[in-house]
């Protein structure tokens, strides 16, 4: 065994292998893979190796079609057979709620350049005699999916790997993790000891023992998941001896199924609701080439329905049933990247469908470890994604959830209610008694909307019961003064000598000056945005940054990498030990003048200005900015003062009619102003002209900020895209974002975010096409739920487009 290698990967399954292969074959030969056992001796052996290229996400999708396509590359470069089988495939809707789902995963995946396309229930079942077609209401094809063998694939990418230089070390278990004073990683095994400047925690079913032993809680769950094979069938053997071929794989979501051949017979899996987890506590080292006990009851409401969708299996004999541990994250997505708060520790785990995903997944965190940058936007997949809130239990419960409902449909408004709620605010019990309906955001509880008795949310992918009352709010807005909570947000707190120098090389923005705030991009080194955020220069030396709650673990990794080492600069994510609520429209600054004896004319504090103020008894920090577009402010407190400034501000605006808002209104409200959202607009595929930011980033300033010269080379440039706004002929559904955008019937771009903007009476769409189209005034059209919608770009912001008001 070797002593010392620049990287150890911990895990020999199909995501271990394929980052051990992605790191040699981008140049880091001096790589070691550490497994336990045998290789895939966790999950990966058991795994009915299906794989695909659609998603819901595009930027995942992206990361499925590279594993896909890179098959070929590892079987011819290894030597090594994985049994490949490309089929094709196709998803199956039983309902029109369903199809008019994957209408939209269809629609997401033409900018991408899939091939998938939709089919009536007679051309699912010419191609896939098996279904009963009266079952259905239509499918979607894609020539891109099939099944391989998960030993011989993982072995490709083991091979591959050590044909690069790597070494793999079978049956030797990791013991402990312990990081040396240098930043080095001594890991301790059971055979001896290896150095490494980098460690990769593959550990699948072990990733939570892995992560235990520096101090990591993981949010990775396994799940029993099961699937039988069945005995030889006539149908399949007619099937391949007429076509000459396979039957293809099949998704039956609503069924909550999928198929497909397995020799002479057919493979059935099940997503059950009666779910069970399984070692939910720790993983026991000795688990490995096992199965678990069969419980086919468990899964006998599934079988059921399968059996009636595809009639042949009641005639078939079962031959085996298998049943494995399976792990999830609570979202279902893979959690990947580096940890916060330690050196070269990454995260490569919970990746559910490694064969459709492990190639991806190497690939970017390969990327991430030898260049900096994943390559691809990758948040969905990130491990930052969560923050302390996703403890064990929080965990249990979201994976149930998710394992539940993986074939289920989530619709645009709905909100899922496993682990809630768990982080909530001082008014939370007021709001909820003024009708709040909530949403959670990174734990926390916030409130959406605000339903009249009797009225609740109803699932569509068209406009719901939410609709009349967001539009009421959003009107109370304009018309007069609104009050809305904004905990939500994160906030950091960045002090001390060096704050500003930080600041400075961190923020592509000029700092403000005191009692000033500003709007604050943050680049990454290829001059791509990795945050934006609202700047306030509280004193010398004392400064409050507010961005996007979701990114709270994201951003402060990237804040903590680039920190002086000398002490100068304290940074603090404050979470909810800061608290906000918001006021905003044009009665706000009357609203807000009751409660203080500061000056509040434009003149005295004006837009941007920031400062300490109290507001009748409780000490507060006020802003002069809103995210409606309109003349607003922020209020930032302590908890212990929330309730008692709620209370006054509702009693300052009842003579102005203040009403009650919520993040849907708020949603439509931004949209009037042509605002974007982090993860939405504003992710690290955008430079900050393309993402209509540039007059915000100071590259005449002094300092050298990261992304610098980037920036400079993009506005010489012009970039590559364009973020506009479109006005849509929308029926009785809004676009929600990755819908694509057409000009003259060809895809050029595609929507980031969208809805109806209700104060100005029409649907808005926002999304990114190519610069040279930018300026064309005709021939737009966007796709939503399988119709082609005209579209017509609105090149100024629906309301106040000069400012007036939002400055007045």
């Amino acid at each position: 065994m070797k002593s010392h290698a620049r990287v150890v990967v911990i895990g020999g399954g199909v995501v271990g292998c394929s980052v051990l292969y992605h790191l040699t074959k981008f140049g880091w030969t001096d790589a070691v893979l550490v497994e336990r056992s045998e290789l895939t001796s966790g999950s990966t052996w058991h795994a009915a190796g299906g794989m695909h290229t659609i998603n819901g996400d595009p930027n995942v999708a992206k990361l499925q079609k590279y594993t896909v396509e890179l098959y070929k590359e590892i079987q011819d470069y290894s030597g090594q057979d994985i049994g490949l089988h490309m089929t094709a495939g196709m998803m199956l809707a039983a309902t029109k709620e369903r199809f008019d789902w994957m209408k939209s995963i269809l629609a997401k995946g033409r900018y991408m350049g899939l091939e998938a396309h939709l089919l009536s229930p007679k051309e699912a079942h010419d191609l896939m005699p098996l279904l009963d077609p009266d079952q259905f209401v239509g499918a979607v094809f894609d020539p891109v999916e099939g099944h391989l063998d998960p030993y011989g694939t993982t072995h490709a990418y083991a091979k591959s790997a050590k044909r690069n230089g790597a070494e793999i070390y079978l049956h030797t278990r990791v013991e402990d993790l312990v990081q040396r004073a240098d930043g080095s990683w001594r890991v301790i095994t059971d055979k001896g000891e290896i150095v490494a400047e980098h460690v990769v925690n593959c550990g699948g079913l072990w990733a939570r023992e892995i992560g235990r032993m520096v101090g990591l809680e993981l949010p990775v769950l396994a799940m029993e998941h099961m699937y039988l094979i069945t005995e030889d069938m006539p149908e399949v053997i007619e099937f391949n001896r007429t076509r000459g071929k396979e039957l293809m794989h099949c998704v039956d979501f609503d069924g909550e199924i999928y198929l497909r051949q397995e020799r002479n017979g057919m493979l059935m899996g099940t997503y059950e609701k009666a779910c069970r987890p399984w070692s939910p506590l720790t993983t026991p080292w000795s688990f490995g080439h096992e199965l678990l006990e069969e419980d086919i009851e468990r899964i006998t409401p599934e079988l059921e329905v399968g059996f009636r969708h595809f009639p042949a299996f009641n005639r078939a004999g079962i031959k085996k049933v298998i049943n494995g541990p399976f792990t999830f994250s609570p979202d279902g997505n893979p959690l990947v990247g580096p940890v916060r708060g330690m050196t070269n520790f990454w995260s490569a785990c919970a990746v559910m469908a490694g064969f459709s995903q492990g190639g991806g997944v190497g690939l970017a965190l390969a990327n991430w470890m030898i260049h900096g940058d994943p390559g691809f936007d990758v948040f969905a997949m990130d491990v930052c994604r969560y923050g302390d809130y996703a403890t064990l239990a929080y965990t249990n419960a979201k994976v149930r959830e998710n394992y539940s409902r993986r074939f289920s449909i989530r619709y645009p408004n709905e909100e899922l209610p496993a682990a809630r709620p768990l982080l909530t605010t001082p008014i939370y019990d007021r709001l909820k008694a003024a009708g709040a309906v909530f949403g959670a955001s990174y734990g926390l509880e916030q409130a959406l909307w605000f339903a009249p008795e009797g009225v609740a949310d109803s699932f569509s992918w068209r406009r719901s019961t939410d609709f009349e009352t967001v539009g009421a709010e959003a009107k109370a807005v304009r018309a007069g003064v609104g009050l809305m909570e904004t905990s939500g947000f994160a906030k950091y707190a960045v002090k001390g000598s060096g704050a500003e120098a930080f600041l400075d090389r961190l923020l592509a923005c000029r700092i403000p000056a005191t009692g000033r705030m500003t709007l604050a991009p943050m680049l990454k080194e290829d001059g791509k945005l990795i945050g934006d955020f609202t700047l306030a220069k509280l004193g010398e030396g004392d400064f409050l940054l507010v961005g996007s709650g979701i990114a709270e673990d994201y951003h402060m990794r990237w804040f903590e990498r680039h920190l002086p080492a000398d002490g100068s600069v304290s940074l603090e994510a404050l979470g909810l030990s800061l608290v906000g609520l918001a006021v905003a429209g044009p009665r706000a600054r009357e609203v807000l003048q009751k409660l203080t004896h500061r000056d509040l004319s434009a003149d005295a504090f004006p837009f941007m200005a920031v400062g300490k103020m109290d507001l009748g008894m409780a000490p507060a920090i006020v802003g002069r900015v809103s995210y409606t577009g309109d003349l607003g402010y922020e209020i930032w407190m302590k908890p212990e003062y929330q309730r008692y400034l709620y209370d006054r501000l509702l009693e300052a605006g009842a003579d102005f009619g203040i009403r009650l808002f919520g993040l849907r209104a708020l949603n439509a409200l931004r949209l009037e102003k042509s605002y974007g959202s982090w993860a939405r607009e504003y992710r690290p595929l955008y430079g900050p002209l393309e993402a209509g930011l540039d007059r915000f980033v100071a590259t005449g300033k002094a300092a050298d900020f990261i992304g610098k010269s980037a920036a400079k080379a993009e506005r010489e440039s012009g970039g590559a895209m364009r973020l506009l706004t479109f006005i849509v002929d929308a029926e009785d559904a809004d676009v929600i974002g990755d819908e694509p955008i057409y000009l003259d019937g060809a895809v050029c771009g595609w929507v980031t975010s969208g809805g109806f903007a209700h104060a100005a009476g029409v649907s808005v769409a926002i999304g990114y096409v190519p610069k040279e189209i930018a300026d064309v005034k005709a021939g737009w059209s966007i796709e939503l739920l399988g119709k082609m919608l005209p579209a017509r770009l609105q090149a100024e912001p629906l309301f106040d487009p000069s400012g007036v008001r939002m400055r007045g």
